[in-house]
């Protein structure tokens, strides 16, 4: 057995932060003890202690370090090396719309990662199967290979490498019955890449979908008279994803949405363009170029992000002005929730040992995953 290991700090607990130590010990959070303070002291108070918040985690990474999770080899590896040094502590790789064969060997290269974690990486939860059950008119930047889904096919693909989440258009003719049928099978079923209207989005949420595939994003819109899918979400979701680049949300419709949907949760998007210099690079069948902040396609429609989640973080604190407990709640608690893992996304003794240490400008100076230590130096 290994020796207990000790963080020191202002400590986010489930019931608010504490000062005092966190023990952890063979990857799981074996005691935390300390006295209650209140946020304005982590903040602003005399004792220049690190702030202790869970791991990150974020359920929708196609890429990032120059490699994107459809190339297959070892590229999922490398992703996962770049968003722990980030913060990610567990992710869910991301597919895109694609030939079958295509996704099956896409599918095939992330099964191992998915099974173990290698040194310095992020844990891979599984997959996020984003498409190819999409509306073919609401495409994004995804490639125009949409087609229906088959609960077959489904489980053929999930004995390859584990889905635990898929994103599909509940208007398109068979989706909405298929919906419970996922859901009975053990799946979680985000609605996205739709031009579905309100109706189509409440009789999806009533049939089990969880929530919403980037929030505002390929979706139909909100207008008084037509809802849209937007309308269902900030209606009805109980959870939903939003990207917080303040690039593909702006900041009043990220707060309109902040205080509609409860458990609304940030995930990045993020491409092999993270972490990367500006320039060209692969999005599936895609080139996407980096520059201004923002990766895109030749026509300039919005092609997943660059950002990281602690950079997500800092714009919901250091922007938006959220309490960092809150924020912390939406970038770990909310999406460990939504795939219903209670171990995760918390600071709780039985928890994997999931933590980022950060000073008081919110930068990382601490990873840890599952009890280890993660190399920041090319962060």
């Amino acid at each position: 057995m290994t020796d207990a290991q000790h963080i020191d700090g202002f400590i986010l607990t489930p019931a608010g932060f504490i000062r005092g130590v966190l023990e952890h010990q063979e990857g799981r959070i074996r005691r935390i003890d300390g006295t209650p303070v209140p946020e304005y002291e982590v903040r602003h108070g005399a004792q220049d202690l690190p702030v202790v918040l869970p791991g990150f985690v974020d359920l929708h990474v196609h890429g990032g370090a120059g490699h994107d999770t459809m190339e297959g080899g070892s590229a999922v590896q490398a992703i996962a090396r770049l968003h722990a040094r980030h913060g990610t502590t567990s992710l869910l790789a991301t597919t895109m719309t694609a030939p079958m064969d295509e996704i099956r060997g896409a599918m095939t290269a992330l099964s191992s990662a998915c099974t173990e974690r290698a040194t310095g990486m992020a844990r891979v939860l599984g997959v996020h199967l984003e498409g190819p059950y999409i509306n073919p008119g609401k495409l994004g930047a995804q490639p125009d290979f949409a087609r229906a889904a088959a609960l077959d096919e489904l489980r053929s693909l999930h004995e390859i490498a584990p889905i635990r989440l898929v994103t599909l258009a509940p208007e398109l003719p068979g989706h909405l019955e298929l919906v419970g049928q996922l859901r009975e099978a053990g799946f979680q079923v985000q609605i996205g890449h739709t031009l579905g209207t309100y109706e189509d989005g409440v009789a999806a949420l009533a049939r089990g979908a969880g929530g919403f595939t980037h929030l505002f994003n390929a979706m139909t819109g909100l207008h008084h008279r037509e809802p849209g899918m937007v309308g269902a979400a900030l209606a009805h979701a109980h959870y939903a994803e939003v990207i917080p680049d303040l690039l593909h949300v702006h900041p009043g419709a990220i707060r309109v949405a902040l205080r509609s949907i409860p458990c609304l949760f940030c995930v990045t998007d993020s491409t092999a363009a993270a972490g990367m210099p500006d320039g060209d690079y692969r999005l599936g069948r895609h080139k996407v170029t980096k520059c201004l902040g923002g990766v895109r396609l030749p026509d300039g429609t919005l092609a997943g992000s660059t950002l990281t989640m602690d950079q997500a973080l800092r714009n919901l604190v250091l922007k938006l002005g959220l309490e960092i407990e809150d924020a912390s709640r939406r970038v770990s608690t909310h999406a460990a929730d939504f795939l219903g893992m209670e171990d995760r996304g918390r600071l709780t003794p039985g928890a994997w040992a999931d933590v980022v240490v950060l000073d008081r400008g919110l930068q990382l100076q601490r990873v840890v995953v599952e009890g280890e230590t993660i190399d920041l130096a090319n962060a």
